[in-house]
């Protein structure tokens, strides 16, 4: 398979805290943009967010939908699901916005893509696992294709 991996590094909005719902404690954080590098190039716009749940074991279930702006033309519409779970203090100090060392959380994603553009078909047709972390202000992922 000729097409590699890429990492994107989205800018985050202001927490909103939406509080304890029966699914958990809800948390809604703006997409407010970055970038991708790697085997697609683009700029992420700021047209989406991350849905989190945090459940009552300390697991934070994501979902993050956003799009990419490919340069050169067109768009990739992501939808990345995970989980985050980290020790209940690291856990804490995420939650305050504050930094943690990346070793100690469990940060993985499994995104699906959409596109019209014709280069990055693959991407509909290929698995990707993302590995993840989280620093104050935005989100940094390594996608990379499973073999």
């Amino acid at each position: 398979m000729p097409h590699g991996g890429f990492r994107v590094e989205i800018e985050l909005g202001a927490v909103i805290d939406i509080g304890n719902t029966a699914q958990g404690h809800r948390r809604v954080i703006p997409i407010a943009g970055g970038r991708a590098t790697g085997s697609i190039k683009g700029t992420i716009l700021a047209a989406g967010a991350d849905y989190q749940i945090i459940r009552p074991d300390g697991v934070t279930e994501l979902e993050a939908r956003y799009v990419i702006a490919v340069d050169g033309g067109g768009f990739v519409n992501v939808d990345n699901r995970g989980y985050r779970t980290a020790s209940p203090g690291d856990s804490e100090r995420l939650l305050r916005g504050e930094p943690v060392d990346p070793s100690r959380v469990y940060f993985r994603t499994s995104p699906r893509f959409e596109t019209d553009v014709a280069h990055l078909r693959w991407l509909e047709r290929t698995l990707f696992v993302g590995v993840a972390e989280r620093r104050p202000y935005s989100v940094l992922v390594d996608f990379e294709p499973v073999r």
